[in-house]
C-alpha cells in the first residue's frame, strides 16, 4: 500500500487524497480520512507562480501533493504559507527548497525549536521519510498581503491562540474562499490543547465576518460556513463540561470517561475531548489563551482513555 492507500483499520483503504477547484484558479487538495496527521493542503495558481497552503507530515504524502500541483500549475515560482506550526502543515517544507515560505513568527519559533515533528509512541507508527527542518523565514504578527498576479491574498492571525498560538487564516476576498487552517475540523473532533478554548471561539466568531462561499478546513471536506457554527458548539459543550467537572474536582482523564459525548461521538479521535478538557481546565484556574501547559501529561491521558493503545494514525 502507498500512504495514500493505508487501512482504516477495518480492513478497508483510505480513498486517495484528491484535488477540487473550488473556485476559479483555487484547489482544495484533500487527504481522506482527515484524522490524526492526515491534513488537507491547497494551492491558488496564477500565470506567475503559484501559492501553496501548508505542506504534509511525511515525505511521500508531500511528494504526492507537489506531484499533483505541478501536473495542475506546471512548474514556475512557488510561495508557502504555514496556517500553524504542527508537523503534518509543516514537516514537508524542505521539499519546496526554492519557495518563500510564510508564516506568523510564533511559528517559526515553534518549528526551530521543535524541530521535525515525529511522536511515534504516542501515535501508531508511521513512515516519515527524509525530512528537514524548513522553517517560515518571512513572518508577520496581525496581517500580511500576498498576490497570486493581481488576485489578493489576505493572510490574518486574529491576535490570540486558537488551535495553536500562531494560527494563520488565508482569505481570498474575490474568489469568496476561506483556508481556515486547524482552526476548523470538518467530521474530526476540534483540538485547542495548544491554544485554547475561549481564544478558538474567538477566533470562530472572526471568521464569521469573511463573506466565505467555501471553507477549506485543516481537516475534512470542504465546507460552508455553517461548519462554524458546529465547530463552536462542540467547543462551548467541552467549556461547560470542563466548568462543572473543574468544579468537582474531578481530573480531565476520568471527566472524559464519565461524560457522553452524544452528537460529538461519531467524530474522528474523539479522545481530543481530554486534551481540550486539560486546556479548559487551565482556562478555569486563570491561565491566558496559549499559556504553557502539560502539553504531554495530556496526550498520556489522551493514551489510557483509548485503552492505553497508541493514538490512531495513518499517516
Amino acid at each position: 500500500m502507498t500512504s495514500a492507500q493505508h487501512d482504516d483499520g477495518h480492513g478497508h483503504a483510505l480513498a486517495p487524497p484528491h484535488t477540487e477547484e473550488v473556485a476559479d484558479g483555487v484547489y482544495a487538495y484533500v487527504q481522506p480520512d482527515g484524522s490524526w496527521w492526515i491534513n488537507n493542503t491547497g494551492f491558488v495558481v496564477g500565470t506567475s507562480g503559484v501559492l501553496c497552503i501548508d505542506t504534509c507530515a511525511t515525505e511521500a504524502r508531500t511528494r504526492a501533493f507537489l506531484e499533483t500541483m505541478d501536473l495542475v500549475a506546471g512548474t514556475g515560482r512557488r510561495t508557502l504559507v504555514n496556517t500553524h506550526h504542527h508537523g503534518d502543515h509543516t514537516n514537508g517544507n524542505c521539499l519546496l527548497p526554492y519557495a518563500a515560505v510564510i508564516g506568523h513568527e510564533r511559528c517559526r519559533d515553534a518549528v526551530l525549536s521543535m524541530g521535525i515533528m515525529r511522536p511515534d509512541g504516542i501515535f501508531d507508527p508511521v513512515d516519515w521519510g527524509a525530512l528537514e527542518v524548513a522553517a517560515p523565514f518571512v513572518t508577520f504578527e496581525h496581517r500580511l498581503n500576498v498576490y497570486v498576479d493581481d488576485l489578493l491574498v489576505e493572510l490574518h492571525h486574529f491576535g490570540t491562540a486558537a488551535h495553536t498560538t500562531n494560527d494563520v487564516v488565508a482569505w481570498i476576498p474575490e474568489r469568496k474562499v476561506l483556508f481556515t487552517g486547524d482552526i476548523v475540523f470538518n467530521g474530526g473532533t476540534p483540538f485547542v490543547l495548544m491554544g485554547s478554548v475561549s481564544g478558538a471561539m474567538w477566533a470562530l466568531n472572526r471568521l464569521m465576518e469573511f463573506d466565505a462561499e467555501v471553507l477549506v478546513p485543516g481537516h475534512g471536506a470542504p465546507c460552508r460556513r455553517e461548519m462554524i457554527d458546529t465547530v463552536g458548539e462542540y467547543l462551548r459543550f467541552v467549556q461547560e463540561t470542563a466548568a462543572q467537572t473543574w468544579a468537582a474536582g474531578i481530573s480531565p482523564l476520568e471527566a472524559a470517561r464519565q461524560i457522553d459525548l452524544g452528537p460529538y461521538s461519531s467524530l474522528t479521535d474523539s479522545e481530543r475531548i481530554v486534551g481540550n478538557l486539560h486546556r479548559a481546565y487551565a482556562e478555569c484556574a486563570g491561565a491566558r489563551p496559549g499559556d504553557p501547559i502539560d502539553v504531554p501529561g495530556a496526550f498520556a491521558d489522551m493514551v489510557a482513555y483509548n485503552g492505553g493503545r497508541p493514538l490512531r494514525c495513518l499517516a
